[in-house]
């Protein structure tokens, strides 16, 4: 028989969703849970983890900072290992490795030597969520796409949530406690991966089209299809199959100006959301008199907007537009965090508000991520996911260093916020002018 092209994103993008696709959305959720959780969890703890060392949470900067540097270089440096070995296959290393930085962490006996391992781990943290975002992203059809990227997303968020919880955790099992359940989760995860998550077809098609497993995932996805052995499997984008991933592929194809845009945006937003997560619990202490475990609590409550934002923003992109919902919300993330500091703290519009900050922070930034999975193609979609979030991370070494210095020269917390809600406004007036491509067509 003579042989037929096969396209294989386009076998995807015309699937119904079948239960593959839900096992796919449920285990990366719970990958970017973990990531979440891990990432976010130390800024709720800040100022338990410097009264147990004796110091001011204004000491916890190196921390912080160490973390972000981390964090960049790993979006940078391992994210694009995901182009090159797979995502699953990154996914379980860095799950193993992050995983275990983070309990020997409980044992770090300074300030210094934590921030240090902060480091380390962020290196492997980054690059779980652009492995995830391209995993979902790559099973998923495209009428559903933003949608399920959205519901992974919602599970970073959420691990942001469940961090507050470390907080509460602190009066009986001491600061060590979050850094045991940090490290414990992406731990117990693996062998779950290691069983049940499927590898990428667009990242097999693309090193090796002839691989005998492309057939085999193609059957789950749609178990009533034919195929015959002769099939000739195309992936996207016009690219020598198995060729190394080149990040020039980012700025090529008319990527370049809308690549710069999301790199920029990324900076602001996520330098924000690193600002913010680290600093907010320890500017309400020390601007406001509120302790760190009833901040906890409404934390607990408020930031849960977080997922609802996530969830929002996707139905808004697969149904109304693919960029314009993204700038409204970034405003909005402005408006809820200079509210913070309107609102008084037991107030019973304060959870509301932050639930707004929340939900505004979360669909703003997972915006960005959808139109990153859609514009970048597979042979590039983890570097140009984890570079954009390099991009972003370098952000969130930059801005938080904000942080500290409010903290040191007495800033009132009104003040402060203003400050902060000067970036997502920068983001919203750059997505402004951003008109995303999509990606080329199938090699044929």
């Amino acid at each position: 028989m003579m042989p037929k092209t096969f396209d294989v994103q386009g076998f995807v993008d015309e699937q119904k969703l079948r239960p593959i696709h839900f096992l796919v959305l449920i285990l990366c959720f719970l990958v970017m849970f973990s990531d979440g959780f891990d990432i976010f969890m130390i800024g709720k703890i800040a100022p338990a983890i410097a009264e147990g060392f004796g110091v001011a949470p204004a000491a916890m900067t190196i921390v912080i900072l160490l973390q972000q540097i981390g964090l960049a270089l790993g979006a940078f440096l391992i994210s694009p290992l995901g182009d090159l070995y797979g995502r699953k296959r990154m996914l379980v290393i860095s799950f193993a490795l992050f995983g275990g930085l983070t309990v020997a962490t409980a044992f770090a006996p300074s300030i210094l030597i934590m921030a240090i391992m902060r480091g380390v781990a962020g290196l492997f943290l980054a690059s779980v969520l652009p492995m995830a975002v391209a995993l979902i992203s790559e099973f998923t059809p495209k009428k559903s796409r933003a949608t399920f990227i959205a519901v992974g997303m919602a599970g970073y968020s959420l691990g942001n949530v469940a961090g507050a919880v470390t907080a509460l955790l602190v009066p009986d099992f001491g600061w060590q406690s979050g850094f045991w359940v940090g490290g414990m989760l992406p731990l117990v995860l693996i062998p779950v991966l290691v069983a049940f998550l499927p590898e990428s077809l667009a990242y097999r098609v693309n090193r090796d089209p002839s691989d005998a497993r492309i057939p085999r995932t193609i059957a789950k996805i749609s178990p009533g299809i034919e195929l015959t052995g002769t099939e000739v499997f195309v992936g996207q984008g016009n690219r020598k199959t198995g060729a190394r991933p080149n990040p020039l592929e980012l700025v090529r194809d008319g990527r370049a100006r809308t690549s710069a845009i999301l790199f920029t945006s990324c900076f602001f937003s996520m330098g924000t959301i690193a600002l913010l997560a680290a600093w907010l619990p320890s500017f309400f202490l020390q601007m406001a008199g509120i302790s760190i475990q009833d901040f906890a609590l409404s934390a607990m409550v408020g930031l849960l907007g977080g997922i609802f934002g996530m969830l929002t923003i996707g139905g808004l992109l697969d149904r109304i537009h693919p960029t314009l919902p993204i700038p409204f919300f970034f405003i909005g993330y402005a408006t809820a965090v200079v509210s913070l500091s309107q609102v008084p703290f037991h107030s019973p519009f304060f959870i509301p508000t932050l639930f707004l900050m929340a939900m505004f922070q979360g669909g703003g930034q997972a915006g960005l991520n959808m139109i990153m999975a859609r514009v970048y193609p597979p042979f590039v979609r983890s570097t140009g996911i984890g570079w954009a979030g390099g991009a972003g991370r370098i952000g969130g070494v930059i801005l938080p260093l904000f942080g500290g210095f409010a903290l040191s020269s007495a800033y009132s917390l009104q003040l402060t916020l203003v400050l902060v809600a000067l970036a997502p406004v920068i983001v919203a007036i750059l997505v402004l002018f951003l008109r995303p491509v999509e990606p080329a067509p199938s090699t044929r």
